[in-house]
C-alpha cells in the first residue's frame, strides 16, 4: 500500500506540472483536472475493456458551456460556412445561445441565465473544431487543421467517417478510455468504480444539491454545469454522469463517435459504467454536448478500442467475474 501511495503521489505530481504547462487561454479559460497514474489496467465490459490510458493528461472539469461556446462563435462564425451554430440553440428546448445580424457579421451571446449550462445542438464535428480553435491558440486560430485534419470545408468534412486525433495535439476532443478513467477510475485505490461519484451504489436522480452521489437524470433540463458539488468522480471532474450526453473520440460500429454519461432525460442506468452508446456525427440535438482534454507536454495519441469479437465477448464476460470493484459504500 505503501508503494501504491507513493507511486499516485508521483503520478499526481506529474499531472499538476502538466496542469501548469496548459496552454494560455485568451477568450475561452478551461478548468483542467489532472488525470495522472499513467499505465494503469483496462477495465472489463460486455462491449470491449476501457480506461487504460498511458499517459498524464487534463480533462475539462466541466462540460463545454454556452458562454464558451458563444466566444468560439463570435471568432469564428461570422458568416459560419460550416454551420457551427444550430438556430435550436436560440429557439429549442435547452438552448442557450442566440444569434443576431446577417451573415458576414453574425454576432452571438448566450442566453441569460444559461451562460454556465452545458451547450449542446452540437454535432461531433462542430467539437472537432472547436478543439481545432483551442489547439491553435483561439482567436482567428483555424477549426479546420490542428488537433483534427477537416477536409472540405464543408460542416460534414469530406473525410468525416476517417478523420481522428493527430500527433501532438495539445487540445482535444476526450477520448472514451480518456474519459473513462477519469469519470470511473480511483488513483488511490486502483480500482474501477460502477458510477462516476466514486461509488459502485446507483446514483439517484435529483434537482442540484451537495448530497453526495446525485445527478442530474431523469430530468426536464440541462443545469449549471458543477451544480451536484457533493458528486465529483474520483479524479475531481463534474457531471460526467448526468446533465449531457457527451461526443467521444473514436468512430464505433463504422462511422458513428462513441457516446457516454446520460443526460437530463436518461434514464439513472445510462450513467454507469456498463452504458455505451453510439451517435451519427452529424446528430445536432437537444441534450448531445463535450469536454475537452489536453496534453500539453507529452504526445496523446491514443490506441483504438478495438471492437469485441464473439469470442472476446466470451472472455470479457469471464474478466469482468473477478475484476476488482470496490463494494457497495
Amino acid at each position: 500500500m505503501q508503494n501504491r501511495s507513493r507511486g499516485f503521489a508521483r503520478s499526481l505530481a506529474v499531472s499538476l506540472a502538466l496542469f501548469a504547462l496548459a496552454p494560455a487561454a485568451s477568450a475561452v479559460s478551461i478548468a483542467w483536472t489532472p488525470v495522472g497514474n499513467a499505465g494503469n489496467a483496462c477495465d472489463a465490459q460486455a462491449q470491449g475493456c476501457f480506461g487504460a490510458v498511458n499517459y498524464d493528461y487534463l480533462i475539462g472539469t466541466y462540460e463545454v458551456t454556452n458562454e464558451q461556446y458563444a466566444e468560439f462563435l463570435n471568432a469564428k462564425a461570422a458568416a459560419d460556412p460550416v454551420a457551427l451554430y444550430n438556430t435550436r440553440m436560440g429557439t429549442g428546448f435547452d438552448g442557450g445561445i442566440t444569434r443576431t445580424g446577417s451573415s458576414g457579421s453574425y454576432s452571438y451571446s448566450a442566453i441569460a441565465g444559461r451562460g454556465n449550462m452545458p451547450v449542446n445542438y452540437v454535432t461531433f464535428y462542430d467539437a472537432l473544431r472547436f478543439a481545432n480553435w483551442l489547439h491553435n491558440g483561439q482567436g482567428a486560430g483555424d477549426t479546420e487543421t490542428g488537433a483534427y485534419t477537416l477536409l472540405g470545408g464543408t460542416a460534414t468534412p469530406t473525410n468525416g467517417s476517417t478523420v481522428s486525433r493527430n500527433a501532438g495535439a495539445t487540445i482535444f476532443l476526450t477520448s472514451e478510455s480518456e474519459w473513462y478513467k477519469a469519470a470511473y477510475y480511483s488513483a488511490l485505490s486502483s480500482i474501477y468504480f460502477d458510477y462516476p461519484a466514486g461509488t459502485d451504489t446507483q446514483t439517484v436522480c435529483s434537482g442540484p444539491t451537495a448530497t453526495a452521489n446525485h445527478a442530474n437524470c431523469y430530468a426536464s433540463g440541462v443545469t449549471i454545469a458543477g451544480s451536484y458539488t457533493g458528486s465529483a468522480s474520483p479524479y475531481g471532474t463534474f457531471d460526467q454522469g448526468g446533465n449531457i450526453i457527451e461526443w467521444l473520440e473514436p468512430f464505433i460500429f463504422g462511422a458513428n463517435p462513441a457516446t457516454r454519461g446520460g443526460g437530463a432525460g436518461s434514464y439513472v442506468t445510462a450513467l454507469s459504467a456498463q452504458s455505451r452508446s453510439f451517435t451519427s456525427p452529424t446528430l445536432s440535438s437537444f441534450g448531445v454536448g463535450f469536454r475537452v482534454a489536453s496534453c500539453p507536454a507529452v504526445p496523446c495519441t491514443p490506441a483504438p478500442v478495438p471492437e469485441p469479437s464473439t469470442g472476446l465477448l466470451l472472455m470479457i464476460g469471464l474478466l469482468g467475474l473477478v475484476r476488482r470493484r470496490r463494494p457497495n459504500l
